[in-house]
């Protein structure tokens, strides 16, 4: 069980305050070095210091130990044994990098097990060379072939299919004659030099299971199901499927096959594929049949669910552990059909199903999706990879506002990506920011994991009210995946649909979960249950929007419903096919039931008497009245969303903000006024404090009604007791109940009134302090080659490729095999020699050079060689310090020699030391450290590449009473603010204002300790697109008009004066 509590009578304030370790998220630890097994037990401790209730050992990009060999299970046990002793669990991850299935390439090493794909071709045509390799499973392409058949393919004029003939052999005349074949994968240094798995052959996926899952069972199985819970798959694929952009295109299209695939087709139909595959690739005139399309893709999403997520799960069962991890392309109808069929079927077995959530994207579908089938199989929860791809730059109140959202949609388990063991290498660009010890926050990371602890101690007990289902529209889909000139429209206006749907419910605060056709075709329909049974759950109202097909099985079950008197809603128009082909079964069907408009309107009225929960929500001060006038007061929320979930006779809701204010500094509060249908007595359980308080409600018409202040970061969990306030005793949550209806803004229920204070701006500070050396980036130099000539200056990255293009070697910007596999590489037989003008404008008597393998370098400065002796680390220990003596007064050269061969990492290196540095175009100046750092953008204060936490300390003049503070614009992960020495906690939520307490009259000292982030020493400070949300490895390599070589560099501090006031005890 992944949740132990969940089934006590009630919620104890002991766990609620203080989660255990199965409520704490668990972010992947990337292994991506040369494992060092002390050194890896000693970042064990890391996790729980940030609040952490675990991690997942991730195998990831430079990873120098053999996967899955001796020293690596080493590790892995030494790893687990210091969880254990720690109250930690170790979550255990199948693959080396991703996707899952060919284990680090072991398993593909006999070609039997490698993916294979049919490809339908022109008969004579030319191919052309594979471009760069991809860290996904798409083809690649090989010249292992089987011949399959020949087809005769005539088009009319419109580019319909007019007629088509499977042949045996190929005809003399050419015209019009394409050949399919099956292909198996080529090589691909991204699976280790061998090939993606078969994920439609269950041999194939066994074999995965063998190498990987019993090799962990055999060497950690005593701790199944205690100490380790699940084990995560990631993107598990099919070869994606192509199509043609015009019907009268003559090139190849590649699609998902596999050896035995037309005798299980044809076991399931009772045709050949083979003899009928024009038909999954063109339109045929009239459109009254697509089932050949249709039963292609529904074949391909089951082979693929039953070989690897049925096969995975089932044996997860059997020992004990949970499946969890996600598919890939779960957002769109269009990315879930390329890459697997759907989403939702593969998940059926999955102890833990679970989402992928890059860039702090608003993928609802992919949410809802994963939630529903957790919902309906009945598991203890759902899993988000959460937080990939944003960059240095995400801060706390982001880390919060991303989480909430999904956790008022169904997440309990969050898995943060990433954090690192190593930066060596290109392991630096794996995606940051680095959610661990190379993040100048990490140990204020628990403000964050406390809150969703909390919260998932209530969101994990009974189960969802949830009275709508949907049928979901991926099949419809499926019937127009062909070229893009005939479907394209026709799959958009889908695609828009389902978006529309999905946000007219969530934002319309009507909860509901999707219905997947290929699991309800799977379910035994109980006559005996109310509503409209699937899996656990059972819905009042099922939606059917906009699909053109339906299954006969879907019809059935429908049709029955209604004959009970359920309620079936149409939206926009019947469908008008049954299993891909021309039916008016769904229209008279539709005629006895309800058809509506697809208008979010009428929908939403419709669903009047399924709502539970309804809130309006009044913008308070900060709101600009100008942008205001016209909107009317007092609508729906727009910006929130919901989760009520039943725990015995007891009830929780959860609400939470979904979208980003428009400008994080200035913000406004909300006043919501909550209706929940029923009589309540609620208790609020204050998930950043651990305070619980009874709240005031009052009733109307069988609602209960409850005011409640927020910021637009803000989240309110409520425990919903039976009964109205004065029947419930107060002492029965052991707390004092509150007699305002104010529940909080995270200020103890305070809600300061600015318009009626004395705010005074705040001095400027009279001191800082750096908690770390100041750096000047060095990444950007002249350069030669093996004692040649020495070039212009360029950013080194850029050198690192053109050295290896030059050398024939692969570029490290693209997927290059783990180093574990080449542990026979020969040593470096060429040198790279970087030369850097350092200009500065004072003198110092040493300062430190840092790089990655200094040891093996020739380092000369201002013409003396200089012999390597360690002085520590900057920021990793990969980046070692050696001193440098005499910094001079005008310009300083440093000359700095590399053996370089393949496995080389040629990284930027940095000056480290008591100085400032400055950013001028394209040159970094090192400066006096400032006497002072006033409010503003501190990286134009002789502070460019600093990437530590500040504490600014100011004083001010005040009058007795309650002192609070306001600092609405930093840039920054969080700050810490303390009174003449005392602390009084972290500040990053709006309405970002602190009571600091009581104070006397006289002088106080305030710190504001600012935490910073990397984001100017090790970001992409050459990347122009400031839109540009992917911080991928490659956003360091931009080209074009997207690459400066000025430095584009971010805002860090405090940047405008804080404000100040004193509440006196009279007001």
């Amino acid at each position: 069980m992944f949740y132990e509590e969940k089934n006590e009578k009630d919620l104890r304030k002991e766990l609620f305050q203080n989660p255990g370790s199965a409520y704490r998220g668990a972010p992947f630890w990337a292994w991506n070095t040369k494992l060092n097994k002390d050194a890896l037990v000693a970042q064990v401790h890391q996790f729980k210091e940030m609040g952490f209730g675990g991690f997942h050992i991730h195998c990831r990009v430079g990873l120098d130990t053999e996967y899955l060999g001796e020293e690596f299970f080493d590790c892995v046990k030494a790893c687990e044994e210091e969880a254990k002793k720690e109250g930690l669990f170790c979550y255990l991850y199948d693959e080396d990098r991703w996707p899952s299935g060919s284990a680090g390439g072991i398993v593909t090493r006999d070609s039997q097990y490698r993916t294979r794909f049919l490809v339908f071709s022109p008969v004579g045509y030319v191919e052309e060379e594979e471009g760069s390799y991809m860290a996904a499973a798409k083809a690649v392409r090989s010249q292992n072939r089987k011949h399959l058949a020949y087809y005769f393919v005539q088009l009319d004029p419109e580019g319909y299919l007019e007629s088509y003939e499977c042949l045996d052999r190929l005809p003399e005349d050419k015209e019009n004659v394409w050949e399919a074949f099956l292909e198996v994968s080529g090589d691909t240094p991204w699976f280790n030099n061998q090939a993606y798995v078969n994920t439609l052959d269950p041999r194939a996926v066994r074999k995965f299971l063998d190498v990987t899952h019993e090799r962990y069972y055999q060497e950690l199985g005593a701790d199944f199901g205690t100490e380790i819970k699940s084990i995560f798959t990631d993107e598990p694929q099919t070869t994606h499927k192509g199509m043609l952009t015009t019907p009268f295109d003559k090139v190849q299209i590649l699609t998902a096959y596999t050896d035995d695939f037309d005798t299980t087709f044809r076991g399931k139909y009772g045709y050949s594929l083979l003899e009928h595959l024009p038909e999954v690739f063109y339109e045929k005139a009239g459109g009254d049949d697509y089932q050949v399309r249709y039963h292609y893709q529904t074949h391909v999403m089951e082979r693929f669910s039953e070989a690897f997520g049925d096969q995975i799960g089932e044996w997860c069962k059997e020992h004990g552990i949970h499946l969890t991890g996600h598919m890939l392309n779960e957002w769109t109808l269009h990315s879930q059909t390329l890459a697997i069929g759907e989403c939702m079927r593969p998940m059926k077995e999955f102890g833990i199903p679970g989402v992928d959530m890059l860039c702090d994207r608003r993928e609802y579908s992919t949410l809802k999706q994963a939630v529903s089938v957790a919902r309906q199989e009945n598991r203890e929860g759902v899993m988000c990879e959460i937080y990939g791809v944003t960059g240095w730059g995400f801060d706390f109140r982001n880390h919060k506002l991303a989480g909430d959202w999904q956790a008022a949609l169904g997440v309990t388990f969050r898995v943060p990506h990433l954090t690192w063991v190593s930066m060596e290498g290109e392991a630096k660009r794996d995606y940051p920011a680095c959610i661990g010890r190379h993040s100048p926050w990490y140990q204020r990371y628990g403000l964050i994991e406390d809150h969703f602890a909390r919260l998932n101690t209530a969101l994990t007990r009974g189960h969802a009210l949830v009275r709508v289902g949907v049928i979901h529209p991926i099949e419809s889909y499926w019937m127009y995946w062909g070229n893009k000139e005939q479907t394209a429209l026709r799959r958009q206006e889908l695609e828009e649909g389902f978006e529309r749907l999905i946000q007219w419910l969530l934002f319309g605060l009507i909860d509901f979960d999707f219905i997947s056709e290929a699991l309800l075709s799977e379910e035994e329909e109980d006559v005996t249950r109310e509503g409209f049974p699937m899996g656990e759950m059972s819905y009042q109202t099922v939606l059917v929007p906009e699909c053109s097909t339906l299954r006969s099985s879907t019809l059935k079950r429908l049709e029955a419903f209604a004959e009970k008197g359920g309620r079936v809603i149409f939206l926009g128009a019947a469908p008008e096919f049954e299993d891909a082909k021309r039916s008016d079964r769904a229209g008279k069907l539709a005629a006895k039931t309800e058809l509506l408009p697809f208008s979010r309107a009428r929908i939403l009225e419709a669903l009047e008497r399924e709502r539970d929960v309804d809130i309006d929500v009044f913008p308070m001060d900060g709101v600009d009245p100008t942008r205001m006038k016209h909107k009317e007061e007092g609508n729906r929320a727009s910006n929130l969303i919901y989760q009520l979930r039943q725990d015995g006779e007891n009830r929780w809701l959860f609400i939470s903000h979904v979208n980003k204010p428009v400008n994080e500094h200035i913000t406004w509060t909300e006043r919501w006024k909550i209706r929940i249908r029923g009589v309540f007595s609620p208790v609020w359980y204050d998930t950043m404090t651990g305070k619980i308080q009874s709240v005031h409600a009052d009733y109307q018409e069988g609602w209960t009604l409850i005011e409640h202040f927020a910021s637009q970061h803000g989240s309110l969990l409520l425990k919903l007791l039976p009964g109205r306030v004065d029947e419930i005793p107060a002492e029965q949550e052991g707390s004092k109940r509150s007699g305002t209806n104010q529940t909080g803004t995270g200020e103890g229920g305070r809600l300061p009134n600015l318009e009626s204070k004395a705010c005074r701006l705040l001095p400027e500070p009279k001191s800082y302090h750096l908690l770390e050396e100041n750096c000047l980036l060095l990444d950007q130099a002249e350069y030669r080659f093996d004692g040649g000539a020495w070039q212009e200056k360029e950013e080194i990255l850029r050198i690192d490729n053109l050295f290896r293009e030059a050398l024939g070697y692969p570029l490290r910007m693209e997927a290059l095999a783990q180093p574990w596999v080449n542990q026979d590489e020969e040593k470096p037989q060429h040198v790279l020699t970087l030369r850097c003008q350092v200009r500065s404008e004072i003198s110092l008597p040493e300062v430190s050079f840092c790089m990655e393998h200094p040891e093996n370098a020739k380092i000369v400065w201002n013409g003396a060689t200089i012999p390597y002796q360690d002085a520590g680390y900057y920021v990793d220990e990969s980046i070692r310090k050696c001193r440098l003596p005499g910094l001079e007064k005008g310009v300083n050269e440093l000359v700095v020699s590399i053996p370089f061969g393949r496995k080389t990492n040629v990284e930027w290196m940095y000056l480290c030391g008591a100085f400032g540095s400055r950013a001028t175009g394209r040159e970094g100046i090192i400066t006096p450290l400032p006497e002072r750092i006033l409010y503003g953008d501190f990286t134009r204060q002789d502070l460019a590449f600093y990437g530590g936490s500040i504490d600014y300390v100011t004083e001010v003049e005040t009058d007795e009473g309650e002192l609070f503070l306001e600092i609405s614009h930093y840039r920054g992960a969080l700050m810490d603010i303390a009174l003449d020495g005392e602390e009084k906690g972290a500040l990053f939520l709006a309405p970002y204002r602190k009571s600091l307490g009581h104070v006397s009259r006289g002088t106080h000292e305030i710190r504001i300790r600012l935490y910073g982030n990397r984001i100017n020493s090790f970001g992409a400070v050459h990347n122009a697109n400031a839109a540009e949300t992917w911080y991928g490895p490659n956003l360091w390599r931009t080209e074009g008009n997207k690459w400066s070589y000025e430095y584009q560099l971010s805002e860090m501090g405090i940047l405008t004066a804080p404000v100040w006031w004193i509440e006196k005890e009279n007001g």
